[in-house]
């Protein structure tokens, strides 16, 4: 499912989402409300540091567990073109809130970038070995599937250079339940997309020169040709990167993030929930 989201009908779903009874409102409210995590509001991380790669101790990862006893479904996080920073541990919080053990995995072995030029050289040196980021993301599944409080449910998503690390671990790697985009590198061949055995969501940005609407459609309309379930929208008016640093631009980023954040859910509950 393909669906390109201006202001007009952000407009109308929040419109009708505010008109709806209070006890609604309240029932509704862990699920709707944009976590902080995204708005800059959250508080430092609340979970701990892992190592998941078997003899690979520089590979840190960022484990938060949702409170209770579980089982619970799992989700892996894949961090941007500067590597595994708070934001990103803060949104792993946001999920276990949800319900979701999350493991926010390291691609660059505990380093981070501050610069352009720092990220743009960590993320070429990912790049070049492919098959060392599968391997990574498959310790990652392996970890958390080891767990006893894991459903056996798995999901993956990721942003920008984790976005499109998302989709090539669906094209490659061990089998999972679900790929979430952000504004991630795109494949358009339907031949190797069949590869997937999953439904995939995406979330794109109008105005995002990096990966250009056009690129998005051709990219759901080759998921459609190949049978694969997907919600993919394009939302008008905002960049790349705006759901993961609503707070750079609140006013432009907070309504389409708010319905991105609204469908993944709605799609991490129907896949891995």
């Amino acid at each position: 499912m393909f669906r390109r989201q201006g202001a007009l009908a952000l407009a109308t779903v929040l419109l009708l989402s505010a008109c709806s009874t209070e006890a609604a409102q309240q029932e509704q409210e862990v699920t709707t409300a944009l976590p902080a995590a995204i708005l800059g509001d959250a508080p430092p991380p609340q979970g701990e540091t892992v190592t998941y790669v078997a003899d690979d101790p520089s590979t840190r990862g960022y484990l938060a567990v949702p409170e209770g006893e579980g089982p619970f479904p799992a989700l892996i996080l894949i961090h941007e073109w500067n590597g595994l920073v708070d934001r990103v541990r803060q949104v792993a919080d946001a999920f276990a809130e949800q319900g979701y053990i999350a493991l926010a995995a390291d691609m660059y072995q505990s380093r981070t970038g501050s610069n352009r030029e720092e990220n743009m050289a960590l993320m070429q040196e990912a790049r070049a070995n492919p098959d060392a980021m599968i391997a990574n993301l498959d310790a990652a599944q392996r970890f958390l599937r080891e767990r006893d409080d894991v459903t056996g449910k798995v999901g993956v998503m990721g942003w920008c250079f984790g976005g499109g690390v998302a989709l090539s671990y669906a094209l490659g790697g061990e089998q999972h339940d679900a790929t979430a985009i952000f504004y991630g590198f795109l494949v358009e061949d339907p031949e190797v997309l069949a590869r997937i055995d999953h439904p995939v969501y995406g979330t794109f940005a109008a105005t995002d020169n990096a990966i250009p609407a056009d690129q998005v459609e051709r990219f759901a309309a080759a998921l459609d040709s190949i049978g694969i379930d997907n919600d993919i929208h394009i939302y008008d008016a905002v960049n790349h990167g705006f759901w993961l640093w609503v707070d750079r631009d609140r006013e432009t980023n907070e309504a389409p993030a708010l319905s991105a954040w609204q469908r993944l859910l709605e799609f991490l509950g129907q896949t891995v929930g």
